[in-house]
């Protein structure tokens, strides 16, 4: 065997480990494809892609892929654009007949930049629960956002923005006299040989389609429904791993779009953000990403253009870290990934952390010892391991964080601290009764409160809550916005 050979084999057993890890804490079932100078180095299915009938996950399961069907409008416009039906300096009212007068000066590279300032359809109150699971039309979905205010005037900010992408699928049947379905599947899926890949549909039978998962509870549920016509050009494709490396390998040899219209699509435009593509540093080199999460489903596709390094993760849990386990495997490649070591420690003394801790009004952590390992179970969450650091301090391997454990002299805890996001919440000790009355506890009511709104003015700004987690404060008038990194606007409300 080559000195290559072995090294490939070595990479696949670590990184096999490494997402062993989360499958075996429920945090991941799917598929991890790992391919460096187009030479697999990891592939492999974990899990199981129908929990009723315990069918495993493979290589040809499908899963919707979410918001990395972006990169797929983009490059069907940027491919109409090279024929010389569009430019990306079009206003979109061009196309857009019922475009109000807020829209005027949005352009196409608006739109595909996540510049326009038109309100996301998403972040509607009624999205999740009513809206979503109605059948609409591309000009339905529009309509839902149309007339609501500009968030800001177009091409001064950024904030993500689903509507921006369905008028560009919009805009590719204007254009092309074809369904969007039609055109991607004529011009890339069936161009590339992309035979796994397509437009995701409630009522067509499509073999291998993966079930999407929840866990909440303590238990597993079936995903939320939504009707697939929603997404649409921002979010409603399937794909597998070995069809993600095809696109992948079709974009690098410039067969989709010509060498111009790739530089394009891989530019900042300011926000860390190109066409349809996140474009930023990761480990000192530079990562071209985005990531995709709908009901059911979390997925992301990794680009390490310079080291000729691609990895996608595709889950069936829509809360699998996907991100997480991509950064951590593109580490484990670079030769600077760190696990956390273990400490040997006495399993006795482990009886005298097990207990409750309250660290909020209606939240607290259980901590459980099974043999010598153990276990925390925060409310309503996977009960999860943790490793010993030192005979006090243990560490989880499937999320960043850490717990101290404050002890008497006997070595019983009275309380424990949580390390998460830079932030140390301190959870003095509980009995169960109380950890039971913390659980059962009915949501709090929310009372809004009439404030002056020149308060708002000291609120507004950006806070780090985390490594990779900001959340941006913003005012539009007499409202107060929140948005949090790769996530929707939403207004809050004081409560005092």
């Amino acid at each position: 065997m080559s000195q290559r050979a072995q090294g490939e084999q070595s990479y696949a057993g670590k990184a096999a480990a490494l997402v062993e890890s989360y499958v075996g804490s429920g945090l991941f079932s799917g598929s991890v494809l790992v391919v460096c100078d187009s030479r697999p180095q990891f592939r492999q299915s974990f899990g199981l892609a129908n929990r009723e009938w315990g069918i495993p996950v493979t290589p040809d399961t499908k899963f919707r892929i979410g918001s990395v069907t972006k990169q797929f409008t983009v490059a069907a416009i940027l491919q109409v654009v090279e024929r010389g039906k569009l430019k990306l300096s079009d206003l979109i009212s061009e196309y857009y007949a019922e475009a109000p007068a807020a829209w005027q000066n949005i352009t196409i590279l608006h739109l595909l930049t996540h510049t326009s300032g038109i309100p996301s359809y998403t972040a509607l109150p009624d999205f999740p629960h009513k809206i979503s699971k109605l059948h609409q039309t591309p000009e339905e979905i529009i309509q839902l956002t149309q007339n609501e205010p500009l968030e800001f005037e177009p091409g001064t900010q950024f904030a993500y923005d689903n509507t921006g992408y369905i008028l560009l699928g919009y805009v590719i049947e204007k254009v092309t006299g074809q369904s969007y379905v039609q055109y991607l599947q004529e011009y890339i899926f069936d161009h590339f040989g992309m035979h796994n890949t397509g437009y995701d549909d409630n009522a067509t039978i499509i073999p291998c389609r993966a079930s999407g998962y929840s866990y909440s509870g303590g238990h597993w549920d079936n995903a939320s429904y939504i009707d697939m016509s929603l997404p649409f050009a921002a979010g409603s494709l399937y794909s597998t791993i070995d069809d993600l490396l095809i696109w992948d390998q079709a974009l690098s040899s410039g067969k989709v779009v010509s060498t111009a219209s790739l530089q394009a699509m891989f530019t900042d435009y300011g926000h860390s953000y190109g066409l349809g593509w996140v474009i930023r540093k990761q480990f000192d080199h530079t990562i071209q990403t985005h990531g995709g999460g709908i009901n059911g489903f979390r997925a992301t596709i990794d680009r390490y253009p310079d080291d000729k390094l691609t990895i996608i993760v595709l889950s069936n849990i829509e809360t699998s870290p996907v991100e997480k386990i991509a950064r951590e495997l593109a580490a484990l490649h670079f030769g600077i990934f760190e696990p956390q070591h273990e400490t040997p420690v006495d399993p006795t003394s482990l009886d005298g952390y097990v207990g409750h801790y309250k660290l909020g009004p209606k939240f607290a952590l259980n901590v459980s010892r099974d043999g010598a390992r153990l276990f925390v179970q925060a409310t309503k969450q996977p009960k999860l391991e943790v490793f010993p650091e030192s005979d006090r301090v243990f560490f989880y391997k499937v999320v960043d964080a850490r717990i101290t454990f404050e002890v008497d002299p006997r070595g019983y805890a009275t309380s424990l601290v949580l390390h998460q996001n830079g932030i140390d919440r301190r959870g003095p000790r509980i009995d169960h009764a109380e950890a039971k009355r913390l659980e059962e506890l009915p949501p709090k009511e929310h009372k809004e409160v009439p404030v002056d709104p020149k308060l708002f003015d000291g609120f507004l700004g950006r806070y780090q809550l985390g490594p990779n987690l900001i959340l941006t404060i913003s005012r539009e008038g007499d409202r107060l916005l929140s948005q949090a990194t790769g996530q929707p606007k939403v207004e809050i409300f004081p409560e005092e």
